[in-house]
């Protein structure tokens, strides 16, 4: 069973940068796409990146594209959220989460089996 735990999230201004980070353990890290999605209060989880089992492939949604970018650590295995020109909207829980190799890196919810517990991001105007 793989157990992830989310860091890093706190209150930042408008235009700033973060970095949120997700440790893995108990499953074997560097076999799985891993992927960061995001709910803010009232709408539906949203998927934010997605990084395949190398690091070779990423993908974004269209509302973090340019200005945040997913990589991973396999010999930590910890994969990463760098957050730049944050923006009020970028308010939310963000969530971390792994699913099996398919071959194409899964932007919905149903491609990951295992999620973290959430760690804030407030972004302030």
């Amino acid at each position: 069973q793989v157990q992830l735990v989310e860091s890093g999230g706190r209150l930042v201004q408008a235009g700033g940068s973060l970095r949120l980070s997700c440790a893995a353990s108990g499953g074997t890290f560097g076999t799985y796409t891993m992927g960061w999605f995001r709910q803010a209060p009232g709408k539906e989880r949203e998927f934010v990146a997605a990084i395949s089992w190398s690091g070779g492939n990423t993908y974004y949604g269209d509302s973090v594209r340019g200005r945040f970018t997913i990589s991973r650590d396999n010999a930590k295995n910890s994969v990463y959220l760098q957050m730049n020109r944050l923006k009020p909207e970028d308010t939310a829980v963000y969530y971390c989460a792994g699913g099996p190799q398919t071959g194409v890196l899964q932007s919905t919810r149903y491609g990951y089996n295992y999620w973290g517990q959430g760690t804030q991001v407030t972004v302030s105007s």
